[in-house]
């Protein structure tokens, strides 16, 4: 088990959503010196800890163990919840932009 990659994607997901430890040990029910140690990997977390990030962070357990995500949406969802709504606007243009040309030159 990669615990340091482990601790690198939460800290990853955690800041992507603009929380800060102290907030989401808190929703966890852990000490901030305990989620500390988990993003450091100087720690091992258990499952009932694993599955309450995972939930709080709106990720798979499967992504913090091992990277792997579920679909494209979770990533993208991720990245979304921290767009100001001037961003998403600009983004969801793109995204149009971007899905016609691959109608019209028939991308998958």
């Amino acid at each position: 088990m990669d615990y340091m990659a482990i601790g690198r994607r939460v800290r990853k997901v955690r800041k992507m959503r603009g929380m800060s430890q102290e907030a989401l040990a808190e929703l966890v029910d852990i000490s901030t010196t305990h989620m500390s140690h988990i993003e450091t990997a100087t720690t091992k977390l258990g499952l009932p800890v694993l599955a309450a990030l995972a939930r709080e962070l709106s990720v798979s357990t499967d992504y913090l163990l091992y990277g792997c995500k579920e679909n494209a949406h979770e990533e993208v969802d991720v990245l979304l919840e921290s767009c100001s709504e001037r961003q998403l606007k600009i983004l969801a243009e793109i995204v149009k932009g971007t899905k016609a040309a691959f109608d019209r030159y028939d991308v998958d």
